[in-house]
């Protein structure tokens, strides 16, 4: 095995090794019904859907939804682009959902093996071919996410050192028995010990040879995130218990049923809302519309929440209902 740093003799790198499976086989994430399968669509389907989400909203409100109406690549990629952002409405970052799609249509009947070609796929980048290549191929391949790079950081003090050296690193760490339970342990170490603020070193399988254990603080860059706030309006119009919804052409969600945007007027002003938006923070103002324009498409409000609509449409007809 190499060595990961000058004067780290390998065999503390296997002991950290071996500890790091002994405490993800008592505290890890087991449940997760991604890590119970070695099926690489269900796998792909789940790293893109956790990019952006939380993992108890994927587990209990996507992820099996989307496998029932989707089970495999074929089905996926000869559904209609409608029926899969309909299916993924909710979740947001709609290219996700495109990308997938169109990542099916490319490969119909499974995924490539090599990170060469996957990154050639719409929407994979290096972290998704890798967590692809680890968990459903079980190749020995570094994998990090935001929760491993702090743990990397953390372990081997790099203090501000460059994204291909924490990969390098990674690389160079993962078990060569057990690649994908080490890439695993690593991801849930990070988080639910090595936390962003205030981890609990006390309980970390890898504390005794964490270089950087004493300035954990120093290894997670703290960036306040800045939002841009935002003032829409929208209006509603309702025919024999239809509503008036539009195709978006704009960047937010391009491709989905939406409320038609309006000019806004005091006396028709029904209610408002607030929303966000990746780096939006958005106040959603709703008016009643009286002319619809002709290029509207009339849903029932029955079947509006099972159509593509977007998330902030969603919220929308939900503050409509009461």
């Amino acid at each position: 095995m190499k060595r990961l740093l000058r004067g780290t003799p390998d065999t503390l790198i296997a002991k950290a090794q071996n500890a790091l499976l002994k405490w993800y086989e008592k505290y890890g994430r087991h449940e997760l019904p991604w890590r119970n399968t070695d099926d690489v669509y269900h796998i792909y389907v789940s790293e893109i859907m956790l990019q952006q989400t939380q993992v108890k909203r994927v587990m209990e409100e996507y992820y099996p939804q989307f496998l029932q109406k989707f089970p495999t690549l074929k089905a996926l990629g000869s559904a209609k682009e409608e029926e899969v952002l309909a299916a993924w409405s909710g979740l947001g970052y709609y290219s996700r959902a495109r990308n997938l799609h169109a990542t099916a249509k490319l490969c119909p009947t499974t995924l490539p093996k090599t990170q060469k070609e996957l990154v050639r796929l719409p929407g994979i980048g290096r972290y998704t071919a890798s967590a692809i290549q680890s968990f459903a191929y079980h190749q020995r391949v570094g994998v990090v996410d935001t929760n491993i790079a702090r743990v990397i950081k953390r372990f081997f003090a790099h203090y501000k050192q460059s994204d291909d050296i924490i990969w390098k690193s990674a690389e160079e760490f993962v078990n060569p028995v057990y690649p994908t339970l080490h890439n695993q342990a690593l991801m849930d170490l990070g988080s639910l010990v090595c936390l962003p603020t205030n981890p609990k070193c006390t309980e970390c399988p890898l504390n005794l040879t964490c270089k950087g254990k004493e300035e954990a603080e120093f290894y997670t860059q703290k960036q306040k995130k800045v939002y841009e706030e935002l003032e829409l309006f929208y209006g509603i119009a309702l025919k024999e218990g239809n509503i008036a919804l539009i195709v978006s052409k704009g960047p937010m969600y391009k491709g989905l049923l939406e409320l038609p945007a309006v000019d806004p007027v005091d006396e028709d002003y029904i209610a408002e809302f607030k929303h966000s938006y990746t780096k939006y923070r958005i106040t959603v103002k709703i008016y009643r519309l009286h002319e619809p324009k002709s290029d509207v498409q009339w849903i029932s409000l029955e079947d509006a929440n099972n159509a593509h609509i977007s998330s902030l449409t969603r919220k929308a007809l939900r503050h409509l209902r009461g």
